[in-house]
């Protein structure tokens, strides 16, 4: 079954492109396009799509806005940011609210169709750039809250590979451990921290560290 991506973008014609790179990707298909925020609140639940491309300049309401309030109405879609922006201060923002993946604009239907597939599949993608800034600031922060300071040494570690972007077998091989055991210690991650995602995990994480 192909994945049913929805698309919250104004402009027309990059709109029109992105459901075009889908229709013509193997795996995806276009199941909702929508111009702001408000008509996707209001329209996109009924479409239950696996994955959303979302832009952050919307007209009224912003994207990262859009985000919050779409992951308490589906909580389990996985919503990739499409964007110019790569600012840290909205990068964190967006992942805070509940994005799985930053990625920036322009970006090859090769590279886009890939990340549909990793959020998908629990990955966290996101363009190079935006990636660097995430590690930088997590290798240059240091967590004083008591949410992140109740994380174990083991859970430490498998919160820094989650920030660099590796995947759960990745890191379940790097660290030595099964996948099943990988994924306790990503449950009591979320737990610690209250949040529901990985991105929304590391967002916390450096947020609350940050000087």
């Amino acid at each position: 079954m192909p994945l049913d991506i929805a698309i919250v973008e104004d402009d027309t014609r990059v709109r029109r492109t992105l459901v075009r790179i889908l229709e013509e990707a193997e795996g995806c298909r276009a199941c909702g396009e929508y111009a702001t925020a408000e008509e996707a609140l209001a329209r996109l639940p009924q479409c239950v799509p696996d994955v959303v491309l979302m832009d952050i300049d919307l007209p009224e309401m912003s994207g990262v806005e859009c985000v919050r309030r779409l992951v308490e109405k589906l909580p389990k879609v996985r919503i990739l940011m499409l964007t110019v922006f790569h600012d840290a201060d909205t990068i964190f923002d967006a992942l805070s609210a509940g994005a799985v993946g930053y990625l920036v604009k322009p970006i090859r239907a090769a590279q886009l169709v890939e990340a549909i597939h990793d959020a998908y599949d629990g990955g966290a993608p996101m363009t190079s750039s935006v990636a660097r800034k995430v590690v930088q600031l997590f290798r240059r922060t240091r967590p004083s809250a008591p949410e992140a300071s109740a994380l174990s040494p083991r859970e430490q570690q498998v919160l820094d590979h989650l920030a660099q972007g590796y995947l759960y077998k990745e890191i379940a091989d790097r660290l030595g451990i099964s996948y099943a055991t990988l994924r306790t210690h990503v449950e009591r991650i979320y737990h610690k921290l209250h949040v529901r995602s990985r991105a929304q995990a590391v967002a916390r994480y450096l947020r609350r560290g940050a000087p």
